[in-house]
């Protein structure tokens, strides 16, 4: 059900999210141990188990009793072979009343991490423990019973042993073959995913249960959680990444009280991410999560929020890697238009200020989104802007490069922005009519010199004295400029002649008429 809440919003496309069962082999974990590391005792052993100091701690495993000692044994032999990780009953084989403290037991011996970077070690106790959390998915999704506070504490515990570990991502220097840059590298897969995975699914389902008190939770999923949660967002994995993304929007629906903080700490996260680095992974996951909030925001809409799409929203257009979250970040902005057209006048600015000018491909999706924008905005809004924009325009239109080209010309194809041209056409024609000309004369490629000519027969059949007009001054301005560049050619042949006669000597070659140039204006 949890998964309807990002439905229609824009999701990440990645060649690793469809494979969830399939684990990579460039990330290892490292362990966060308790400073509780006291020796346990399996029930009904008289056994006592020793910690061993280096290779648990390197990784191998440990168990955090948390002062529990009626848990279970761990010991590790010189061989670096468990030979106490034993399984517990399965809940369906002990009576009611023994379950809970049978899922406090589970949790805890769940908390040992092994090392999956070598996939032939502790096979046994690997398997034994992801049925055990598999065991534990199943009690909190099918429990009928508030959950404590030790259970809340052993839960975010567990869950935090396993998951919050240091990120060792690849180098993030942009790698070139033959000047060309590498941008679709696969993805690092975490080996430990078979086991991270029912983790994060027992998280998801714990948060997501309509017995988790909501007043109580939040003590423990407490702030310090919700940072190193947000730590986790820069994963290579678009898996665990997609887990991180549907259990923080949980988070923010659940506990309230943590909503300010999160959303100030991502928030933070992308000024980073803009102004300092441009290197994170997680940003379209991000967005999506904020576009869910975007879409619940309370109408009239607060100045955070206005101000959150000025400073945020609109400066994550200016990083090179846009096109990684492009379709989430667009969403929210016409997100924005449609809570309140007034926006649309300083979303447009917002867009031209950080226009690419030398990225065709970024070019592109610029104005796809600025068309989504135009879509939903009114014509007040509309006049402010529109001769800015259209200057914009008018330079795309006479793009040598074809796809940007054809995408200016295409906005003429949305009848709503058509039928706002045409409401101001006095103001548009005169602007963008000589890159319509030139189009129609010089342009490359078939495809635009077509599209140009249905724009020109709208603003003919539109307004016909005022399309003679246009083309009257164009034809005026084209003439001034050939006497302009006549004029340049004959000055540099003069130039050329004298050169040519004073060559054999060393006197100085002067002109006594100054250069034409071209007037301003």
């Amino acid at each position: 059900m949890f998964k309807k809440v990002f439905g229609k919003i824009p999701k990440k496309s990645s060649k690793g999210s469809e494979n969830r069962e399939q684990g990579g082999n460039s990330r290892s974990h490292g362990v966060a141990t308790s400073k509780n590391s006291d020796v346990v005792t399996q029930p009904g052993s008289s056994k006592t188990g020793n910690s061993s100091n280096s290779s648990l701690n390197a990784g191998q495993g440990q168990l955090h009793s948390h002062g529990n000692k009626s848990s279970l044994p761990m010991n590790e032999n010189s061989n670096g072979n468990f030979n106490s990780y034993e399984a517990l009953p399965a809940f369906r084989d002990v009576p009611n009343s023994e379950k809970p403290s049978l899922f406090i037991k589970k949790l805890k011996m769940c908390s040992v991490v092994f090392d999956f970077t070598d996939p032939t070690k502790h096979l046994k106790e690997k398997e034994i423990k992801r049925q055990a959390l598999v065991e534990l998915v199943d009690y909190v999704s099918s429990v009928n019973a508030k959950f404590t506070e030790n259970v809340m504490q052993e839960v975010v515990k567990m869950v935090s042993v396993n998951i919050f570990r240091t990120l060792s991502p690849q180098p993030r220097e942009n790698k070139l073959v033959d000047g060309v840059e590498l941008e679709e590298e696969e993805p690092s897969m975490d080996p430990s995913w078979p086991h991270l995975q029912i983790v994060y699914e027992l998280f998801l389902r714990f948060v997501a249960s309509p017995e988790l008190d909501a007043k109580l939770a939040k003590r423990f999923i407490d702030q310090s959680f919700i940072l190193r949660l947000l730590d986790l967002f820069d994963s290579e994995d678009p898996r665990e990444r997609e887990y991180l993304k549907m259990s923080l929007h949980r988070i923010y629906g659940k506990l309230m009280a943590h909503r300010p903080f999160i959303r100030k700490s991502i928030n933070n996260i992308f000024l980073n991410f803009v102004f300092e680095t441009e290197k994170h992974n997680g940003i379209a996951e991000f967005l999506e999560i904020l576009g869910s909030i975007i879409n619940g925001f309370a109408l009239p809409l607060k100045e955070e929020h206005k101000l959150f799409l000025v400073r945020i929203l609109i400066p994550l257009h200016k990083p090179k890697c846009l096109a990684m979250y492009h379709q989430q970040l667009s969403y929210c902005i016409t997100q924005f238009v449609e809570k309140d057209c007034k926006l649309a006048d300083t979303i447009i600015r917002g867009l031209l200020k950080y226009w690419p000018i030398t990225n065709s491909s970024k070019e592109v999706m610029f104005l796809g989104e600025l068309e989504e924008v135009l879509e939903a905005t009114q014509p007040p809004e509309f006049q402010r802007c529109m001769v800015l924009l259209f200057r914009r325009v008018s330079h795309c239109l006479n793009s040598p490069h074809f796809q940007v080209a054809e995408r200016a010309l295409f906005l003429w194809n949305n009848d709503h922005i058509v039928n706002l041209i045409k409401q101001n056409c006095k103001v548009i024609l005169p602007i963008i009519f000589p890159a319509l000309e030139r189009n129609t004369k010089t342009h490359w490629n078939q495809a635009v010199h077509s599209l140009t000519l249905n724009v020109q027969k709208i603003f003919h059949d539109l307004d016909l004295d005022l399309y003679k007009e246009c083309l009257q001054k164009f034809e005026q301005d084209e003439s001034k400029e050939g006497e302009v560049t006549a004029g340049r050619e004959a000055t540099w042949k003069r130039l050329e002649e004298v050169a040519a006669k004073k060559a054999a000597s060393n006197e100085a070659v002067l002109i006594s008429k100054a250069l034409p140039r071209k007037s301003a204006g």
